[in-house]
């Protein structure tokens, strides 16, 4: 083991005091060689001991196990490392720039969604150039990082959620040139962002990816890398003069990820967006976008996985064109002012119709290339708003699994389409708040995978399908404010929900509602009132004179011919006393005296 130079038993379910595994791999060795140990993605525990022993250590990842505790001295000594991974940990504490002072090798630093502060003078200059830098959901803020103006060969740069509230310096975009990852999101910076196309290298293999979102970055959206896979721009003020999306973001050819989400954006979608042949999520929610549908949407973006439209302007009817849309797992029109039929074509939704999805994700991988020519790969998760169970909620780890259609808020009319019913895996279904008439359709129960489904505020009329009853999965149910009527059906799913679910249906009838049906009234079941004046009725009619005349004699018979005997013979007399007073005082009177004691 003394000699042994790399180690790596990532992803196994390995586990311990990490400091076990340490000692285990001393071995007595008076110097160690190892110089590579990937341990990531298992179950170690503890603090990290001091690793001077461990002098040639190059690469040392520990990424997502339950290591706690500090890290500024069993690490500060470990002067030939290279790359130190940490993400996903427990560890806490400062980090000064005396931990630095050593690590004049290093070009991978992630220590990212752990409880860290980098606390560092203004005016530090680290001895190292870092390539590879991720802090995400550490301390490093307010201001922003003035060390990073010495960084001139970053790739990978995520600071994101590290309490940054300022604005960033002119200096920045002159690193930005060889990015291949930038995200900044979850911050209160603030300013304008400058002509980003000409601050990335445009002819960079596999672009920038650039996330943003969540500042208060403002102004019209400038033009951007055209190369670039990945824009989540969302969560900002951006609106500009007229507030459009500009027509040069159509030149984005390589472009997967769009995400436009709550700004301030208005006019139609422009038709320059029809060339992002690749697009895999686009979401421009939460703006004043407005016009119909474009129908180029399902003629020209038919990679689409992801499609959000909501809480905008759009009117009209939803294009059949949309159908075209094969690989679509959530489609959300909700929260706009689209009217007609919804398209009995919607069972074209081939990614729907499977009950269940291989990959929770929704990510892409990366090729990256960094001197001298290595190629790296890595991947990034997209990110998404759903409003799910009446609460917006952000989903990025298991965004692949959520299977939903949301036509909310809206003015559709005339039935639901059974062809509706083909999307057995669907998630979530919400209609609510629209003008659909007809009958609830008995194929409801056909959606087996549903968890979440709203068919409030419309006028839908008829008796509630038996088959809803048979949706076992269903955690959320809300019917309520139709014109439904008759019994509701029975079985444990649906008389667990709230009254409140049925209310606003003023024919329906049975549990949970207060209200019985009219076969509950006229035939009642054991043990209701009726029953019980049944029961007393037949027992008044029991308790007739012969009754009480047998009751009497056979009090005077029974008490008479003990008491008339014990008062006739004198020896039984005398021997019923004794027995008596024997079992009194042996008997009663010591346990009570025990109780009271």
């Amino acid at each position: 083991m003394c000699s042994l130079k790399k180690l790596g038993l990532s992803y196994n379910k390995l586990s311990g005091q990490f400091s076990q595994v340490i000692q285990n791999l001393s071995c007595g060795c008076v110097e160690n060689s190892l110089e590579v140990l990937y341990l990531q993605y298992n179950d170690f525990t503890g603090p990290l001991p001091l690793l001077g022993g461990f002098s040639s250590l190059e690469v040392l990842e520990l990424d997502v196990n339950f290591l706690n505790g500090t890290i500024d001295k069993s690490l500060s000594q470990l002067s030939k490392l290279e790359s130190l991974s940490l993400v996903g940990n427990s560890f806490t504490g400062v980090i000064s720039e005396t931990f630095f002072s050593n690590m004049s090798n290093l070009q991978e630093l992630y220590l990212g969604y752990n409880s860290l502060t980098l606390k560092l003078s203004h005016n530090w200059v680290p001895p190292f150039q870092l390539k590879w830098f991720g802090l995400a959901s550490c301390k490093m803020g307010p201001h922003f990082p003035k060390w990073l103006q010495t960084q001139n060969q970053l790739v990978y740069l995520d600071i994101s959620n590290v309490g940054i509230s300022d604005t960033i310096p002119d200096w920045f975009w002159d690193l930005s040139s060889k990015l291949s990852y930038l995200n900044l999101s979850n911050n209160h910076i603030k300013g304008k962002l400058p002509d980003l196309s000409l601050r990335f290298d445009g002819t960079r293999i596999g672009g920038t990816s650039i996330d943003i979102n969540s500042n208060h970055f403002e102004g019209s959206i400038p033009p951007l890398p055209s190369n670039s896979p990945f824009l989540n721009l969302s969560k900002n003020k951006f609106s500009g003069f007229s507030g459009k999306i500009p027509d040069s973001m159509g030149f984005l050819n390589n472009i997967r990820v769009l995400n436009l989400h709550n700004n301030r954006l208005t006019g139609e979608l422009p038709s320059s967006l029809r060339n992002f042949s690749q697009l895999r999520v686009l979401d421009v929610g939460k703006n004043a976008f407005f016009g119909e549908i474009p129908t180029w949407i399902g003629e020209s973006l038919q990679n689409l996985i992801v499609l959000s439209l909501k809480s905008n302007k759009f009117h009209g009817n939803i294009p059949s064109q949309l159908c075209h849309l094969g690989f679509i797992q959530v489609l959300d029109l909700s929260l706009n002012i689209i009217s007609g039929n919804i398209p009995k074509c919607f069972n074209n939704f081939s990614a729907m119709t499977y009950e269940r999805c291989s990959n929770p994700t929704i990510g892409f991988a990366k090729l990256i290339f960094v001197p001298p020519g290595t190629g790296l790969y890595y991947a990034y998760l997209v990110n998404l708003l759903l409003t799910w169970k009446g609460n917006e909620n952000e989903y990025k780890s298991t965004l692949g699994l959520v299977k939903c259609l949301d036509l909310s808020s809206n003015k559709l009319g005339g039935a639901i389409p059974e062809e509706i019913m083909d999307l057995v895996g669907l998630i979530a279904l919400n209609l609510s708040r629209n003008n659909l008439t007809g009958p609830i359709t008995p194929k409801i129960g056909e959606l087996t995978s549903l968890d979440f489904l709203d068919l409030s505020r419309n006028l839908f009329s008829g008796s509630i399908p038996s088959s809803l009853s048979q949706l076992s999965g269903l955690g959320v149910l809300d019917l309520s404010y139709n014109n439904l009527s008759g019994k509701i059906p029975l079985g444990t799913q649906l008389q667990s929900f709230n009254a409140s679910v049925y209310a606003g249906n003023l024919e329906l009838c049975g549990l949970p509602l207060a209200n019985k049906c009219p076969d509950e009234e006229s035939t009642p079941s054991p043990g209701t009132d009726d029953d019980s004046d049944t029961l007393e009725d037949e027992d008044d009619q029991l308790i007739t004179l012969g009754f009480y005349v047998s009751s009497i004699l056979g009090f005077f018979v029974g008490f008479w011919g003990v008491c008339g005997t014990l008062m006739l013979n004198r020896p039984w007399r005398h021997g019923y006393f004794n027995f008596l007073t024997g079992y009194l005082w042996d008997g009663i009177l010591p346990l009570l005296f025990r109780v009271v004691i």
